[in-house]
């Protein structure tokens, strides 16, 4: 797949979570926890939005970095293509860069 973000949107592919284990045994599965914020890498970054003097302002994250972001509520930013998954976020929903 080749998708390449607009304005000020990238492309994430979110890094799978551990499985959740209590000291019992029990395993929980993601859904047991409502996730608000999720890891990732950057695929793919946009150009940046435009300034009022017609300048891009360039995306602060680059391609290869692990962020964490907040993973969007709805379907639409949501990707899929065979089994990989991928969401398409604004710059303003990438909380933190993980080094």
């Amino acid at each position: 797949m080749n998708i390449q973000p607009l304005s000020n949107h990238v492309l994430i592919a979110p890094l799978e979570e551990e499985a959740k284990q209590t000291k019992s045994g029990i395993v929980l599965p993601d859904t047991a926890e409502k996730k608000k914020q999720s890891r990732g890498t950057v695929v793919a970054v946009g150009p940046g939005k435009m300034k009022e003097s017609g300048v891009p302002q360039p995306v602060a994250v680059a391609v290869g970095q692990t962020v964490l972001f907040k993973e969007p509520w709805g379907d639409e930013s949501k990707i899929e293509d065979g089994d990989k998954k991928f969401f398409l976020v604004e710059e303003d929903d990438i909380l933190a860069v993980i080094a």
